[in-house]
């Protein structure tokens, strides 16, 4: 088998108005394609990135322990949004009334990023990758 690139992906939704308020409002997806109550979209350019993340890493990299606290639903995956102002992302989405895990900083390997929580408890990350870019 060669897998060529990550084809789709999508949150599995138990809230589902809070998660499109989320996704179409607040982080303004292209997303208007229905099948039911699918909302999907052909209109976002690919993902440039597939890992498998350890919870303790996770924690460390949110919070500087390696301990996820227990007052913060454990996310079931990460959704990583390239930006073009990480910071200005990062405070409409807090103005909008979502509360960051942590404001915009740059990390040890040359990533900016913030981070928060999606309704369905994906950790989302609005994020200025440098070795990505064009």
């Amino acid at each position: 088998m060669n897998v060529l690139f990550v084809a789709g992906f999508a949150p599995i939704v138990r809230d589902l108005p809070a998660s499109h308020r989320f996704y179409l409002e607040s982080l303004q997806l292209p997303l208007d394609e229905r099948a039911g109550d699918y909302v999907h979209t052909a209109r976002l350019a690919g993902v440039k990135h597939f890992g498998l993340w350890p919870l303790a890493e996770a924690a460390e990299s949110c919070f500087g322990t390696r301990e996820w606290p227990a007052e913060i639903p454990v996310p079931q995956a990460t959704l990583e949004l390239e930006v073009d102002d990480v910071a200005a992302a990062a405070a409409e989405l807090s103005a909008r009334g979502h509360r960051l895990l942590h404001a915009a900083r740059t990390e040890p390997w040359g990533q900016t990023v913030a981070r928060l929580s999606s309704p369905e408890g994906l950790l989302v990350g609005l994020t200025h990758t440098p070795w990505l870019q064009p």
